[in-house]
């Protein structure tokens, strides 16, 4: 076996105390990676992240930061790097979705807090990372990992087409920010989960609709956090250290 495929990598993941991001916390931990999981609020989820991971004799950090205030962004950079000893990856996962509703029906500030946190604090953190991971060609590539959605070519009508709208932006990011990073060493891909089975189905004010829509799934059932973030942690890993400006689907044919 190729000995760089699998060297271990210094990952930064947000939105990391639950669902995907801490699934792929957990999966990069086990093959000894080590991590920095980022949260906003809820400490004693990325604690209990932390502890999963020192269970298994792995290294790790929580560190708290609001991706969305750009003032918390560099500062959560800089600790990552001071904790792992730099940074060779970061997954761009934090994200939030709102109840299910049409968009006439949808108030200024839901929309604002929409795209301040899936379009803006993925740009924040896009740029820091764009900032901070170029290296010279003879070194394996740097990897940024973008988190969108099977509902940006989907659309999500009466449900939450704000929601579709920021991760449209996620897939134009990921195309142009490839190309602009390529010659820096850094490759740049991204996910669109379809209905997966996590804690964020609740946000839609529908806890069971990943299963409810099972029908609408040509697999039959809805994917587990798990199953992305196996993918996420591929192709931020040096196994795909050709692929970039990719936007894989993970969403069971859907």
């Amino acid at each position: 076996m190729d000995h760089a495929a699998t060297a271990p990598r210094r990952l930064l993941i947000t939105g990391a105390s639950r669902g995907i991001g801490r699934a792929a916390a957990l999966i990069a931990a086990a093959q000894g990676w080590p991590v920095a999981v980022n949260y906003r609020q809820d400490r004693a989820a990325a604690d209990a992240v932390v502890a999963a991971i020192a269970a298994q004799s792995g290294q790790s950090v929580a560190l708290q930061a609001d991706v969305s205030d750009p003032a918390q962004v560099e500062p959560l950079f800089d600790a990552a790097e001071a904790a792992l000893g730099g940074l060779d990856a970061v997954i761009v996962n934090a994200g939030i979705v709102a109840p299910v509703m049409k968009l006439a029906q949808m108030d200024d500030a839901r929309l604002d807090r929409m795209v301040r946190v899936n379009v803006l604090g993925s740009l924040y953190c896009a740029r820091e990372a764009a900032r901070r991971l170029p290296r010279p060609k003879d070194q394996p590539p740097a990897a940024i990992l973008l988190m969108s959605s099977a509902s940006a070519r989907l659309g999500s009508p009466g449900e939450f087409v704000d929601y579709a709208a920021t991760k449209g932006a996620i897939d134009t990011l990921t195309l142009g920010l490839a190309r602009e990073l390529g010659s820096e060493n850094i490759r740049v891909n991204a996910i669109r989960p379809g209905l997966i089975d996590t804690d964020m189905q609740a946000d839609s004010g529908i806890p069971d609709r990943a299963f409810r829509m099972a029908g609408n799934i040509p697999m039959g059932r809805p994917g587990t956090a798990d199953e992305v973030a196996r993918a996420a942690i591929w192709l931020v890993s040096d196994a795909a250290r050709y692929v970039s400006g990719a936007i894989l689907d993970v969403s069971g044919g859907r």
